[in-house]
């Protein structure tokens, strides 16, 4: 469940329609590995195939793609040849064209990660600040979804005590102590809490050496608004330079305690995630994203959901640092699995790096250009 901390916007080259192209338009593509692709691909299928509940809630799969999710289950392939086929024959590949012809690039990228932080499921003077369990009173809209007398931005609302539903209190408010939630972990400071809610995910390792997962339980609906994109327009830091090593560096150096300009700064992000505390131990798999599955590391993306299906593939291409601190090409099929309250558009795609801070270094530096192909199943289209 991402969120972008760097202080970018949707490119103003906003696609506005689908370009049919054919697979050989694809640079690369012969070369990626299906077979890898394809495991991703079946274990949200399986989900689609058992209408397993969202953690959030996307566009509804067409009855061409779960038909596909059947199919696949039923005979997967075993070979890269016929993974390969498989996309192939069941699929065509549109690029998510640009409002302007002229324009390169149709995409817009960055990336996200799954932090590892110490916590405890008690309070001490170590672990101090709490992470809020889903409250009661909490109502999740789904894409689309309204109540009367709210704002139609709002994602969520607030159920009162005497009926009706009002908008939910915003960060400032909750950690105000506005609502009645039940903490499921704490960790050492504020910023620990906002970035795993950035994130919407975390590993969390506890003082007996055990780790546990938080997984996303809720959104108080509230507007995302990007710490970095303040801090630019602030001129604080420069638009080249703004990373998430440089969004902690700065939060930290100015103070996360009540009233210190750091803390200050994030209640200026009025979004608050709710997490659920897994009940088993952490093992070597992913988190799990917005559609329930667990994450691959550069396989699944986080895609707007109001636009996008779950399940639906895409191919990726761009010239990142997705391997280290240099550039270098990244082409391969990806897999809707995921979203973010800031993954806005049809061409915007975060994609997951994996779990740990060597994974949050790499993420945090991707905010680019990208060629954004989906891949429709044949029979849907542009207008589907």
């Amino acid at each position: 469940m991402s969120a972008d901390p760097h202080g970018y916007s949707e490119p103003s080259n906003r696609p506005t329609a689908l370009a049919p192209l054919e697979f050989s338009d694809l640079g690369h593509f012969d070369a990626d590995d299906h077979c890898a692709a394809f495991a991703v691909f079946a274990r949200t299928a399986a989900a689609i195939c058992k209408a397993r509940p969202a953690l959030r809630p996307a566009r509804p799969p067409s009855d061409t793609l779960k038909s596909l999710c059947l199919k696949a289950l039923a005979d997967p392939p075993r070979t890269p040849s016929q993974a390969h086929r498989f996309f192939v024959e069941n699929f065509l590949p549109y690029r998510v064209a640009p409002a302007d012809p002229g324009q390169s690039g149709s995409g817009f990228l960055t990336g996200y990660f799954e932090p590892v932080v110490a916590g405890a499921l008690s309070p001490s003077a170590e672990f101090s600040v709490p992470v809020l369990g889903r409250p009661d009173d909490l109502v999740t809209l789904a894409p689309g979804e309204s109540l009367p007398g709210l704002d139609p931005a709002l994602t969520a609302a607030q159920k009162l005590p005497q009926g009706g539903y009002a908008p939910y209190p915003n960060r400032a408010a909750i950690e105000a102590g506005a609502i009645a939630a039940r903490p499921v972990l704490w960790l050492r400071d504020g910023f620990e809490v906002f970035l795993v809610q950035v994130q919407g995910c975390a590993r969390v390792t506890l003082p007996d050496g055990t780790a546990r997962r938080l997984a996303y339980a809720g959104r108080n609906g509230q507007p995302y608004s990007s710490l970095g994109r303040i801090l630019i327009e602030m001129g604080e830091i420069p638009p080249e330079s703004m990373g998430l090593a440089r969004l902690k560096e700065w939060i930290h150096a100015h103070g996360v305690g009540p009233g210190d300009p750091g803390a200050a700064l994030m209640l200026r992000n009025k979004s608050y995630v709710f997490f659920n505390l897994e009940p088993e131990e952490a093992d070597s798999d992913g988190p799990l994203g917005g559609a329930g599955i667990r994450l691959s590391p550069l396989r699944s993306i986080a895609i707007d959901r109001h636009l996008w299906s779950y399940g639906l593939p895409f191919w990726i291409s761009a010239n990142v640092p997705w391997q280290g601190p240099q550039a270098s090409p990244f082409a391969r099929l990806m897999v809707a699995q995921d979203t973010g309250s800031a993954i806005i558009g049809p061409a915007r795609a975060d994609l997951f790096f994996g779990t740990g801070d060597v994974a949050g270094a790499l993420a945090g530096e991707i905010r680019h250009a990208c060629d954004f192909v989906v891949l429709l199943p044949r029979g849907d289209g542009e207008g589907s």
